[in-house]
C-alpha cells in the first residue's frame, strides 16, 4: 500500500537521517516490532526501557511511510467531540480518553528531551473554531463538556479570535491551553538512534510476508526467507494493518497538505504558538513550522488510490490556498510543498490498541485520526502493561470489535 505522494515537507527538510541494514540472517528476540515510523519508534523506546530484547523492522527506509507525511500536530482533542463521544461510550470513558491524550503531549515532551531530539518540540495553544454559524450551538456544547471535565479552555468570540490571532471569518471557538507541534519524522529517527545505541536491533527494507502465530510465540518470515522468532509481536504499521486484519475497523481516506512561506515574518507571528482546526466536514487544520512557514491541510477524499489521489494535488492545493486567503486574508501565501497521505477514521475517533482474537502472541498499537501520535504515546504505557499482565483502564475503550 502506497501511503504518501512525493515530496512531503518533512522528508525533504530532514533527508535520510540514519540508515540501517536489511535482515540477512535468522534471529530470535523477545519483542518484534513491525513498523519504523513514530509509533514503532515510541514502542521500541518503551520496550528497551522495560528491559526486553527488541527487534524493529520496516519494509521501507525508517520513517518513510505515513510519518514523513504527517502534519505533526499534537492535540488532546479527539476527532469526535467530547460531548458526542460521551454519548457513544459513556462520559467516564470519553473523559479518560481525552485526558490520556492531554497527558501524552507532556510525556512526548519528556521523551524528546530524553533522547536529545532536534525535532523542535513546542508547546502550543489549540484553537477549534466554528466554520459556519450553524456550528456554534454544538461547539458551545463541546465547550461546556470540556469545562465540566476540568480542561483549561475558554470561549472566544469571532471578534476576539480576529483581535488575538488575526484569523478572520470565524464564528468564535474554543481556545485550549494544551497542544504542541514537532517534526515527527525527525523525532522517530532520533528515538531509534538513541535506542539503537542501547541494544535495539533495527532492520529497514525488510518486508515480512508471512507470520506463524502460536500461543507461545510468533515466527516472521521475510521476502528473502530469513526468519525472526519472537515471544511477542507488536504491530505499529498503522493503515497497513488493514492488509492482515480482515475486520472493517477503519475507513481509509486521502488527505492533502501544503506548506508555504509567509509574506512577512512579523505578520501572523501570533500563529507561531497556535494549532488551528475547525468544525467543517472535512475540517481544515493549520500550524506554523520552525522556519516560519504555514502548513495547512484538509480537503479529504474517500479513497486511497495513489494515482487518483495524486492527480488531484494541483486542484487541492488551490482549494487550500483559498482557505488560507479566507482565514488569513492579509497573508500573501506562496506554496512551497504540496503532498497527500493516507488518513484513517474510526467510528468513535479512538485508536485500536490491544490484542485481536485472530492473532495469538500479538498486540496492535494503531492510532488513527488527528491524534495518531498522541495515541501512540498512550500505546507505550498500554503495551507495557499488557506484557506485564497488568490491567489498563483504557483497554475496554480501545479494543477491537468494541
Amino acid at each position: 500500500m502506497k501511503l504518501k505522494s512525493p515530496e512531503p515537507f518533512w522528508l525533504v527538510k530532514d533527508g535520510l537521517k540514519n540508515s540501517y541494514p536489511s535482515l540477512r540472517e535468522n534471529i530470535e528476540t523477545e519483542i518484534l516490532i513491525i513498523g519504523g515510523g513514530i509509533t514503532g519508534a515510541l514502542l521500541a523506546h518503551q520496550m528497551i526501557k522495560d528491559g526486553y530484547k527488541t527487534v524493529l523492522v520496516d519494509r521501507r527506509e525508517i520513517g518513510n511511510g505515513s510519518t514523513s507525511a504527517t502534519t505533526s500536530m499534537l492535540q488532546y482533542e479527539i476527532d469526535v467531540p467530547l460531548f458526542e463521544l460521551s454519548k457513544m461510550i459513556g462520559r467516564k470513558g470519553a473523559e479518560k480518553s481525552y485526558w490520556a491524550c492531554y497527558n501524552s503531549i507532556d510525556d512526548l515532551q519528556k521523551i524528546s528531551k530524553e533522547v536529545k531530539s532536534d525535532c523542535g518540540f513546542k508547546k502550543k495553544q489549540s484553537l477549534y473554531f466554528a466554520a459556519f454559524k450553524k456550528d456554534v450551538d454544538d461547539l458551545k456544547k463541546e465547550f461546556e463538556a470540556r469545562k465540566a471535565a476540568k480542561f483549561p479552555v475558554k470561549w472566544l468570540s469571532a471578534k476576539e479570535v480576529s483581535k488575538k490571532f488575526k484569523i478572520e471569518n470565524t464564528f468564535g471557538g474554543i481556545i485550549s491551553e494544551q497542544g504542541g507541534s514537532i517534526d515527527a519524522f525527525c523525532l522517530a529517527h532520533d528515538i531509534l538512534h538513541y535506542n539503537h545505541r542501547k541494544g535495539l536491533h533495527i532492520f529497514d527494507k525488510t518486508d515480512i510476508i508471512k507470520f506463524d502465530y502460536k500461543k507461545n510465540g510468533v515466527t516472521a518470515t521475510t521476502d528473502y526467507g530469513n526468519t525472526i522468532k519472537a515471544n511477542k509481536v507488536i504491530f505499529c504499521n498503522g493503515f497497513e494493518s488493514t492488509e492482515i486484519i480482515k475486520d472493517k475497523f477503519v475507513n481509509l481516506l486521502s488527505t492533502y497538505a501544503i506548506v508555504g512561506e509567509q509574506c512577512d515574518k512579523e505578520y501572523n507571528k501570533e500563529l507561531n504558538g497556535l494549532l488551528v482546526w475547525n468544525t467543517a466536514s472535512p475540517y481544515i487544520y493549520m500550524r506554523t513550522t520552525d522556519d516560519n512557514r504555514i502548513l495547512i491541510g484538509g480537503e479529504d477524499e474517500e479513497f486511497v488510490d495513489a494515482q487518483k489521489r495524486d492527480s488531484l494535488l494541483f486542484d487541492k492545493e488551490q482549494k487550500l490556498v483559498k482557505k488560507i486567503n479566507k482565514y488569513l486574508p492579509r497573508n500573501n501565501f506562496r506554496t512551497d510543498f504540496v503532498w497527500a497521505g493516507t488518513f484513517g477514521e474510526t467510528k468513535d475517533g479512538l485508536p485500536y490498541i490491544g490484542q485481536h482474537p485472530n492473532f495469538p502472541s500479538a498486540y496492535f498499537v494503531l492510532g488513527f485520526g488527528g491524534n495518531g501520535i498522541t495515541f501512540s504515546v498512550i500505546g507505550m504505557a498500554m503495551a507495557s502493561d499488557f506484557l506485564k499482565g497488568k490491567k489498563n483502564e483504557l483497554t475496554e475503550y480501545f479494543r477491537f470489535r468494541r
